[in-house]
């Protein structure tokens, strides 16, 4: 990839595949661009096969959200044959649809990822600023919404300040996970939740260009409740 290759990153889709095939209409994806996904591809919305299935179709790359990781779990508690984690039944709809070339690919998501020829580092939810990425916590990375005034990750919005706000670089982080906050332009950090499952919209990011494009949800699919957005 170089720096005149064209990259769509994607926000929270959370299943709502018709409205991730209308953005990628809207921005005229072609074979040459490169999608890359900040997280929580499942759960919330109608349709979470569809939405990993055209990922895969797409050759995506992206990054696992908290939700992903969820179903991640629970799967591999069942075939472990290990005490199997409560799902809500957001989460169950998921584990019953999945096909197993949904769950590899799932599975296969990192939590960060870098894209070099454009300076980007992209993660689901966040990172605490100063500490070297090999030694965050994973949890920070797919639930942290606010640094609290010890430098410390937390994953609700009211409990600190926004994360990105204390970032300075030298990256640029693409992230997600925070539709409460909604987007987010900061100088080193773009934030692309913008609530598509709750009825909003959903926006990728365009670099070279650095352009946000969105689109609307057809309709509500779930109703936010407070920090498990």
């Amino acid at each position: 990839m170089t720096k005149a290759d064209r990259v769509i990153f994607v926000g929270d889709v959370h299943g709502c595949v018709d409205e991730l095939q209308a953005l990628m209409r809207v921005v005229g994806y072609a074979a040459s661009d490169r999608v890359v996904f900040v997280g929580d591809l499942v759960a919330k919305g109608p349709d979470s096969h569809g939405a990993v299935a055209y990922a895969r179709e797409l050759a995506a790359l992206g990054v696992r959200g908290n939700h992903d990781q969820r179903v991640l779990d629970y799967r591999k508690a069942q075939r472990e044959n290990a005490p199997l984690p409560p799902l809500k039944p957001q989460h169950e709809q998921v584990v019953n649809t999945l096909v197993d070339e949904d769950w590899a690919y799932l599975d296969a998501l990192p939590f960060w990822l870098r894209v070099p020829a454009h300076n980007v580092l992209v993660v689901h939810a966040g990172i605490v600023p100063n500490v070297p990425l090999e030694e965050q916590h994973k949890r920070d990375l797919v639930t942290m919404r606010s640094l609290k005034a010890d430098g410390t990750a937390s994953p609700r919005m009211n409990d600190g300040v926004a994360w990105a706000t204390a970032w300075h670089g030298p990256e640029e982080i693409v992230f997600g996970h925070d539709a409460i906050r909604g987007l987010q332009h900061h100088p080193f950090a773009i934030g692309l939740d913008s609530g598509c499952c709750y009825g909003r919209q959903l926006t990728a990011y365009l670099l070279p260009e650095r352009r946000l494009v969105s689109v609307r949800a057809k309709r509500v699919y779930t109703k936010p409740k407070g920090t498990d957005l």
